[in-house]
């Protein structure tokens, strides 16, 4: 096993979901393994600094949620050869977002490391992400072009998802719709891609793949809310980086926003008005974050997000209605599931 993750800890990881079936899980374990061996050597390269660049948030870890629910998916079918290639396409897009994200939202912390551009820059964590994109879209020629095409869309999404969470909503739009149509973009495009490449190299027909292209979608909604008051957690290792990073870089979260609509409309509990003027000042002091941090996180809104987040989940459970009991479907609902429940 490549240093990364380790089969040890994707096991772990499939227990603390609820994915409860011994067999499933030991199927999905040797695949995530050959997912982490072929994404290490994805990212390896001849050149000394793309190959430190491109491996940096590989070697950090992370939790493959990606290629997990791509096997999964498969496990509904019969899996063939060609699903360790498809998850390690998303696995390998994922990243190459992360590097631009990074960028754009001037983080200093991914997954516990440095982000990229705190070591080697700007123009190279661009272009390290450019460069991932390019060896997933290698990979991904493997796939046929029915695949490359939905790829190609997903990207799309991703692109577009970016450019109106930069530019904000519209005038007269409302700002929490608007967001969670970013999300839908930016996150749940992605891992409802993942979830369709399992069925699709499982044998799976058209109308049960779109079952998984809407149970992924609300599943990565789900997963980028329960990230929004993780923000707010007092533990970094919860994910990955430091509390509150979002909000010093104001960043939009759902808290924030469910905030703001309170403020605006009146219903706000005393004391909503200073805070949200606090957090839409200046947040560098790290006591003057800590402080707001700790207020938000007892604010009744952090509370109204958490349970945003468990009914996107919920939805995604009920998006799996049309499939047949199995341990596969059990599993995927476990884990949406579980991923809006690491908000506490």
């Amino acid at each position: 096993m490549s240093p990364g993750v380790g089969t040890e800890e994707h096991a772990d990881r499939l227990l603390a979901y609820g994915v409860a079936d011994p067999a499933l899980r030991e199927a999905v374990v040797l695949g995530l393994a050959d997912v982490e061996a072929a994404v290490h050597d994805a990212v390896r390269s001849a050149d000394p600094l793309a190959d430190d660049a491109a491996g940096h948030l590989v070697r950090a870890g992370g939790k493959r949620t990606r290629p997990l629910l791509c096997l999964l998916a498969a496990e509904l079918g019969t899996p063939g050869p060609l699903v360790v290639d498809a998850a390690v396409v998303v696995e390998l897009t994922h990243l190459a977002t992360l590097y631009h994200d990074d960028v754009i939202d001037s983080a200093t912390v991914r997954r516990g490391v440095p982000a990229a551009q705190e070591v080697w820059g700007n123009t190279v964590a661009i272009l390290t992400g450019d460069l991932l994109f390019a060896r997933a879209s290698v990979i991904g020629a493997r796939l046929g072009p029915a695949a490359v095409s939905i790829q190609a869309r997903t990207f799309e999404r991703l692109v577009l998802g970016e450019m109106r969470e930069t530019v904000g909503p519209r005038d007269g739009e409302d700002p929490v719709a608007h967001y969670l149509q970013v999300l839908s973009d930016k996150t749940g495009s992605l891992i409802a891609t993942s979830a369709r490449f399992g069925g699709m190299f499982s044998g799976l027909d058209e109308a049960t793949q779109d079952v998984l292209v809407r149970y992924g979608d609300k599943v990565g909604v789900a997963f980028q809310l329960a990230d929004d008051v993780l923000d707010l957690a007092a533990d970094r290792a919860d994910s990955g980086k430091t509390p509150g990073t979002d909000l010093r870089e104001h960043v939009p979260t759902l808290p924030v926003l469910l905030l703001r609509r309170a403020v605006s409309a009146g219903e706000a509990p005393a004391g909503s008005g200073d805070l949200l003027d606090t957090l839409d000042g200046d947040l560098t002091d790290d006591a003057v974050l800590a402080d707001t941090v700790a207020r938000l996180r007892e604010h009744p809104v952090t509370g109204e997000a958490r349970a945003e987040a468990r009914r996107w989940a919920a939805d995604a459970v009920d998006a799996l209605a049309p499939l047949p009991v199995s341990p596969a479907r059990d599993a995927l609902a476990a884990v949406a599931e579980a991923l809006a429940d690491r908000t506490g």
